[in-house]
């Protein structure tokens, strides 16, 4: 990750990303909240939250925000906003240009279209 452009996000950080852009949390409530967000299809263990974590902040797209009850809590920096900003613009643009080629119509083709999609993230 670069912190002054963007070329992808992994589907792991675009999650983390949008669980901090509604609140401040810490480590576990946003391994829930990418469980939720994801209806269950992105499951972070530790290592790859927190290593994720590790990253973002050394990019400052995310800082720590404070302790409480020995949890650390981190939001979003305005880096880390526009960072996450320009990625949903990106998934936009895809779906519509999939949308255009009438490629969300078939489930198997929107499928074969997403999963495209993700292994080029």
């Amino acid at each position: 990750m670069n912190s002054k452009t963007i070329e992808t996000i992994s589907p792991q950080v675009l999650y983390i990303l949008l669980a901090l852009a509604v609140k401040e949390r810490h480590g576990y409530e946003i391994m829930k909240q990418v469980k939720a967000d994801s209806d269950g299809k992105v499951i972070m263990g530790p290592g790859t939250l927190y290593g994720a974590i590790k990253r973002m902040l050394k990019n400052g797209w995310i800082k720590e925000a404070g302790e409480k009850d020995r949890r650390k809590y981190y939001s979003l920096t305005e880096l880390g906003r526009k960072n996450l900003s320009v990625e949903l613009q990106r998934y936009e643009e895809m779906l519509e240009k999939a949308r255009k080629k009438n490629l969300l119509g078939n489930p198997v083709t929107a499928k074969f279209a997403f999963s495209y999609v993700r292994k080029s993230l």
